[in-house]
């Protein structure tokens, strides 16, 4: 009911909490408003979204949305430019939207909308604080708007000591764990806060000169990485300056080892580290598998670098910190074997032959509507009207409406189907300028949605992501997840 009456969409971070219900949203709900970002927001929100979909299907039926629906979301988007004014038009005939800095994430945006001289401006989990890698929000740039439009998700976290102290507690914290022969373990998300920890943990460990190995784990942490390269003008004046002088780029990362399956983690020694894997709530992805099999040893550590959604794993641990024993969820896919594989084939074969039915009962009744639609006067074009007498000449060349037709036993009838068979073509559109013609059926097609860069094992994809994971992409072998329950 809501969905129909809106606009417009602005999306204002690429993590899960503001855009991860949008391809839900136009699948099931029918959404079909024009939807605007950043060019960060509209890249890294789409890694999001994938790794947020890998990581639900390894241990769950996940039939929210498909990746086809995250790239139908996405494909269409409008990318703007911090500031860049866009004018909308149509029914919303005199907005003018522009995003603007808002730190916490790269291309973070608070959304400044003007009507009539009037600006409302929305502001969701902005940043006054400069950072390593972000500068702070464009928020206090704007002189009494008529409607702010924010939140307070954070407002109780207000108190918190200065940035330069809190990475150093952080640290202080991290470094004791690994000279103990402890590991860590830090759950971030896919493509958002976990860039400022990289950038951290990569001139700490550039300024000490450490040697223990750190790890970033997700399913498009590549992808990730090579976005944010390629970003710098997004970043804050340090980063962008820092390139401009010496033509280093912060993410061509020297200490930091980029993985995309947990099976090459498993072939490193064991000792020491530090891996950063998604997904922060700890109820799927990399981070849950490390969790369970690294909870066991008090020398490891999990640090939590930002509050977590509640009722997830992350939250309880937040809330209630161990020492304590939690209960658990081990899920795992398994291909399918014997009966159930058969049984699935079977209903595979059964669905496949209603779709072909449907199919060919569509093309009957379009047939139809084009006999229906026909002229009324029109027989069969087999039947001989004996009514028409076409005139012809002796060499047997017809005339009339017939002209340039050669006539050798048949007589042509007045119908605008053909002698032979019923052959009826798509009708064409003629304006005072000819031809109608839609641009897109002569667009090359681009791709836009970044699907390309996600590392699937074969093709143009490089081989980087693990078997499973490229069956969950491809849907190549059928398969059950199988659970069971732990206490750690």
């Amino acid at each position: 009911r809501v969905a129909s009456t809106v606009d417009a969409v602005l999306l204002s971070h690429p993590d899960v909490l503001h855009l991860g219900a949008l391809p839900y949203a136009m699948r099931q709900f029918g959404l079909n408003a024009p939807v605007f970002a950043t060019e960060p927001v509209y890249r890294l929100g789409l890694l999001t979204m994938y790794d947020h979909y890998l990581s639900r299907k390894q241990i769950t039926e996940f039939d929210l949305f498909t990746l086809d629906d995250i790239d139908n979301a996405f494909q269409s988007m409008t990318r703007l430019a911090y500031s860049q004014n866009y004018y909308i038009s149509g029914k919303g005939e005199g907005i003018v939207i522009a995003p603007h800095a808002a730190g916490h994430h790269l291309g973070g945006s608070i959304w400044r909308i003007t009507k009539d001289g009037e600006d409302v401006i929305y502001a969701v989990d902005f940043n006054h604080r400069k950072e390593r890698l972000l500068n702070g929000t464009a928020l206090e740039s704007f002189v009494r708007p008529a409607v702010l439009i924010t939140d307070a998700y954070n407002a109780l976290l207000s108190n918190q000591p200065p940035r330069r102290q809190r990475d150093q507690q952080f640290l202080d914290a991290i470094l004791r764990t690994l000279q103990l022969d402890g590991k860590i373990l830090i759950p971030v998300d896919s493509a958002g806060r976990v860039l400022e920890l990289v950038l951290l943990l990569e001139q700490y460990w550039e300024q000490l000169r450490l040697g223990y190995p750190i790890f970033l784990l997700t399913y498009v942490s590549s992808s990730t990485i090579d976005y944010a390269k390629s970003f710098l003008e997004w970043m804050s004046d340090s980063v962008a300056k820092s390139f401009e002088h010496t033509r280093d780029n912060a993410f061509l990362l020297k200490h930091v080892t980029v993985l995309v399956n947990k099976s090459d983690l498993e072939k490193i020694p064991d000792g020491p580290k530090i891996v950063l894997a998604s997904m922060g709530s700890l109820e799927v992805g990399f981070s849950h598998d490390i969790f369970v099999e690294w909870a066991g040893d008090p020398k490891n550590l999990v640090v939590f670098t930002e509050r977590a959604q509640f009722a997830t794993l992350a939250r309880i641990l937040q809330s209630d910190p161990p020492p304590k024993a939690v209960k658990v969820t081990m899920s795992t896919r398994v291909p399918l074997v014997g009966d159930e594989l058969a049984a699935y084939e079977e209903e595979k074969e059964r669905k496949k032959k209603e779709e072909a039915f449907k199919k060919a009962m569509l093309v009957k009744e379009e047939e139809a509507k084009s006999l229906t639609d026909a002229d009324p006067a029109a027989g069969d074009p087999m039947v001989i009207d004996a009514k028409v007498k076409p005139s012809s000449s002796s060499s047997g060349m017809s005339y009339g409406p017939f002209k340039g037709v050669f006539c050798d036993g048949f007589d042509p009838t007045p119908s605008v189907a053909g002698p032979m068979f019923p052959f009826y073509g798509d009708s064409l559109e003629w304006d005072d300028y000819g031809e109608i013609i839609n641009p897109d059926d002569y667009t090359m097609k681009v791709d836009q949605t970044g699907l390309s860069s996600l590392p699937i094992d074969g093709g143009d994809l490089n081989g980087k992501l693990d078997d499973v994971a490229a069956n969950l992409i491809l849907e190549m072998t059928p398969s059950k997840v199988v659970s069971s329950e732990l206490t750690v």
